[in-house]
């Protein structure tokens, strides 16, 4: 918007620096930290000459960062104190140590406006699940069909990992020992980075049942990821089997689950 004269300068309401007075002299610089500050208008401020507070305009006038008194100061007077109001009709910048927990709208301040080293405050959360049978029967991974994907907002933040996968093991032959298969957490697909992997597998002493071995499992990750990046992130849970030990994640229909959050670095 255009004006007409000095624009209005709004809130931020600022004490002058202490002004000494020199026998003879009516005009004064006003000053914030030594640095000149120039007040809207004479009506925008508070002026107190001995105690007692000035009229603006008759007892004083102000030009640019120059306040003139109407009449010229003699030793003994004390300029207590110059409150600059900045404009009066509008709150404009609240002033320093000022805005409360209450005033700020819940979920208003994002990630990018934490100061750095505000670490372990979490950011964002995303959650998945996958309840339908996936089977796998070659020794390589293939998805379970849990998977989420997360979107940091800073390189320094982390990313969190929680899952829980039921899995169906089960051997493709009688008479096993010791087989297993692998369930693996990894960023991005199953071919990306393996982060964790853990075992499913079942003990069954060779000769002693006449039907295929097999157990059921949960087989959870908890993993604190630095992706290093703000580029969104998928996190995918594979599973595997061993070429003599089949593996089938969400047998009957048993739900999966996913967590990912975010966390300040």
């Amino acid at each position: 918007m255009a004006y007409i004269g000095r624009e209005p300068q709004i809130g931020n309401f600022q004490v002058c620096d202490a002004i000494s007075v020199v026998n003879g002299q009516a005009a004064y610089t006003m000053q914030v930290s030594s640095v000149n500050v120039s007040p809207e208008t004479a009506n925008h401020m508070l002026v107190s000459l001995n105690g007692v507070l000035q009229a603006p305009g008759s007892s004083y006038t102000v030009s640019g960062s120059t306040i003139t008194f109407a009449s010229n100061l003699v030793t003994g007077d004390v300029i207590n104190f110059i409150h600059i109001l900045g404009s009066v009709l509008d709150l404009g910048v609240p002033s320093d140590a000022t805005v409360s927990t209450a005033k700020i709208v819940d979920g208003a301040v994002t990630s990018a406006k934490l100061a750095s080293g505000t670490g372990g405050k979490v950011l964002q959360v995303v959650t998945a699940t996958h309840s339908t049978t996936v089977t796998q029967t070659a020794s390589s991974y293939a998805t379970s069909g849990l998977s989420a994907a997360i979107t940091p907002a800073s390189t320094s933040n982390k990313v969190l990992v929680l899952t829980s996968s039921v899995v169906h093991t089960f051997a493709d032959g009688q008479n096993s020992s010791g087989r297993r298969a692998l369930v693996g957490l990894f960023r991005g697909t199953v071919s990306g980075t393996k982060l964790q992997e853990h075992y499913s597998g079942m003990n069954v002493a060779s000769g002693t049942t006449s039907t295929f071995p097999q157990s059921w499992n949960t087989v959870a990750f908890s993993h604190l990821d630095s992706p290093s990046t703000t580029s969104a992130q998928t996190y995918t849970v594979g599973i595997s089997g061993d070429g003599a030990c089949d593996i089938a994640a969400q047998p009957d229909s048993d739900m999966s689950t996913i967590t990912l959050l975010e966390v300040a670095g």
